[in-house]
């Protein structure tokens, strides 16, 4: 009878997680929804290509060193913007189709598009600051 009531009040209770007791939760923010990994060719087409707001397309490879600096980098200016514009990521070894559509011969290369097109288009490592006025002239602040 004893464990059949304790039973009872332990399924009663709450669900929480083991991070609930310390305070700590998981959700996501607001730069993980601007930013997203390229699924498929159709998922290009759908989320880039169609978009109604400016796209940043890192084209990247798992090996590649100066893409695992560039990446995060860009991500965090992108997450700034506050949806102004999104962020596709494409890895080249699994996206070899886009990689040779839009004409990428070295990684990290990064497109602007808006409306479809290719607006802007850099490769190679660039700073902050770089960035920052590679965004506002995609968005046109």
């Amino acid at each position: 009878m004893a464990q059949r009531l304790a039973l009872q009040r332990l399924l009663s209770l709450p669900a929480r997680s083991p991070l609930a007791s310390h305070g700590r939760t998981f959700g996501t923010s607001a730069g993980r929804r601007s930013t997203f990994n390229v699924q498929d060719g159709s998922d290009f087409q759908d989320r880039v290509v169609n978009s109604p707001k400016p796209v940043v397309v890192d084209f990247h490879a798992q090996w590649c060193g100066p893409c695992k600096i560039l990446g995060p980098r860009l991500e965090k200016l992108v997450a700034k913007q506050e949806g102004k514009v999104l962020m596709a990521k494409v890895d080249i070894d699994d996206h070899t189709d886009l990689a040779i559509e839009y004409e990428v011969s070295a990684v990290p290369t990064v497109l602007a598009m808006k409306n479809g097109d290719v607006v802007d288009k850099f490769v190679g490592i660039k700073d902050e600051d770089q960035l920052e006025a590679f965004l506002k002239k995609l968005i046109g602040a």
